[in-house]
């Protein structure tokens, strides 16, 4: 089953955390056991995997993600959003999530995020919910 929500970012650079809307759609998917893949189509965001408890691991991500690649540092892409660009590749657009009894199988700390590095914006992120046939 594939499944399509939009989230609409309010930075230029932002870590949203959209585990629970990853979550409706596994339920939504009547799947007991198998895998979840969430896959953001856009160049200049990405989808990860981290901490979810505490909200400064987000902000210390973005601010190591942007002193490394800055947004203005000679490139030569005309639209101006090079590092967008760079910071999206280095956090990839797809992650996968074991299921099991209809549940994500996060460890106890961890959340799904959406990755901004051009907003503001409304990103697509399309869940696709894949049920262990032997289950």
């Amino acid at each position: 089953m594939l499944s399509t929500f939009s989230v609409s970012t309010r930075s230029r650079t932002e870590l949203l955390d959209i585990t629970s809307q990853v979550l409706d759609k596994v339920r939504a998917a009547k799947a007991d056991s198998g895998m979840c893949f969430v896959f953001v189509p856009h160049t200049t965001a990405g989808v990860t995997i981290n901490e979810n408890a505490d909200p400064t691991v987000r902000s210390d991500i973005i601010m190591e993600l942007n002193k490394r690649i800055p947004f203005e540092d000679g490139y030569h892409h005309l639209e101006g959003n090079s590092a967008a660009h760079i910071k999206a590749s280095l956090m990839g657009c797809c992650v996968g999530i074991p299921l099991e009894k209809g549940e994500l199988m996060l460890g106890t700390w961890q959340g799904i995020y959406l990755c901004e590095f051009d907003g503001p914006r409304t990103r697509r992120v399309h869940v696709k919910v894949m049920s262990d046939v032997s289950a």
